[in-house]
């Protein structure tokens, strides 16, 4: 049995690892920790969780007298430091938030942890990452590993890089027990619109422009978000410490491919407003992005046996479906038309998505 905080709880990942647990580790106690006012957190991500063995926090991470009170009137035992500030663009337009959070409210998970468990090692602080920090690979065959050097080139990336080595450092400095992962570009239900999959799906739900920042030859790599939460578990539950892992699958998909995956399958399902791809438009791409991600995750499957469940074309038509199961899901969270709104300034601004 283990008591876990969950950081992040009511975003997209943090909530899908808020189900998992609940339905597949019932007789693990849960403390979700969300400020709930940040970029897509909301109680409504979290509904059908609730009950005994889960308390919902409203908090900041870095707010360090509520963080150890946590750790001390709940023994929190283990960590599932999903809580972040992600969205490369937001990175550009404003830093600060991100080192705010992605750094310093690393750093006061760690003080707490470090001080409230005093060295017991059936304890675990677990860093969910992403494969932007280890840089662009320039082309698809310039694979990074788990021992990899870090070279991030975002706000964003550096950030979460900075993290990652505040974990290293407490276990090599003090013994924290920790372990990590690496993930590449998720999918799935209840995503922030600001990102490509659910911006596409909601702008050509509306009749909108698909705009695609530069070519869209940007490889990425896709995992649905409830297989992400799966390795985590699995890189969670495994023996030892100091264990970092790759998460993600074999084949990388260019957004511009990506995008015409997803416009196929709206023809299908709304047929009047095909060929949907016929929106699709490039523009003036974003500072520095990225070409190629590329980490290769043969460790997970080699030591842990985790595979995906969904390969891409089913991550895709399961988040299309949902989204169009649930149009009143932006209304529910809060954020309704005026974070639709928001989310077209953005990009109007910006200039396109990927």
């Amino acid at each position: 049995m283990r008591t876990v905080l969950i950081t992040g709880a009511a975003g997209f990942i943090g909530s899908a690892m808020v189900r998992l647990l609940r339905a597949e580790r019932p007789d693990w106690r849960l403390v979700s920790l969300d400020r709930l006012h940040g970029v897509g957190g909301s109680t409504a991500n979290l509904e059908g969780t609730g009950g005994e063995g889960h308390r919902l926090v409203r908090g900041d991470i870095a707010d360090e007298a509520l963080v150890r009170e946590l750790f001390e009137a709940e023994a929190i035992d283990t960590v599932l430091h999903l809580a972040a500030e992600t969205h490369v663009d937001r990175s550009i337009a404003g830093p600060g938030a991100f080192v705010r959070s992605n750094v310093l409210g690393t750093w006061v998970l760690l003080e707490a942890a470090r001080q409230v468990w005093a060295g017991d090692r059936a304890t675990r602080f677990h860093q969910v990452s992403t494969d932007e920090v280890f840089g662009d690979r320039g082309q698809d065959s310039n694979v990074a590993h788990e021992d990899s050097a870090f070279a991030p080139r975002s706000p964003y990336a550096a950030s979460k890089a900075s993290a990652d080595h505040l974990v290293r450092s407490y276990q090599h400095t003090w013994g924290l027990p920790v372990s990590f992962s690496w993930s590449c570009n998720n999918l799935g239900p209840r995503q922030h619109p600001e990102k490509l999959v659910p911006f596409c799906i909601l702008r050509a739900l509306s009749g909108q422009d698909l705009p695609l920042y530069g070519d869209g030859r940007q490889i990425r790599r896709w995992l649905h978000v409830e297989d992400h939460c799966r390795a985590i578990l699995a890189v969670l539950e495994a023996p030892g410490q100091g264990l970092g892992y790759a998460v993600g699958p074999l084949d990388g998909t260019e957004n511009l491919d990506l995008v015409r995956r997803l416009c196929s399958l709206l023809d299908l399902r709304r047929p009047a407003a095909a060929p949907h791809a016929a929106r699709i438009c490039h523009v003036a791409d974003r500072p520095g992005h990225d070409r190629v991600y590329h980490t290769a995750a043969d460790r997970i499957r080699a030591e842990l046996g985790w595979e995906p469940r969904y390969n891409l074309d089913q991550a895709l038509e399961q988040t299309l479906d949902w989204y169009l199961e649930n149009p009143d899901w932006l209304a529910r969270v809060g954020r309704g038309e005026d974070f639709r709104r928001w989310v077209e300034a953005w990009y109007a601004g910006r200039g396109g998505a990927g």
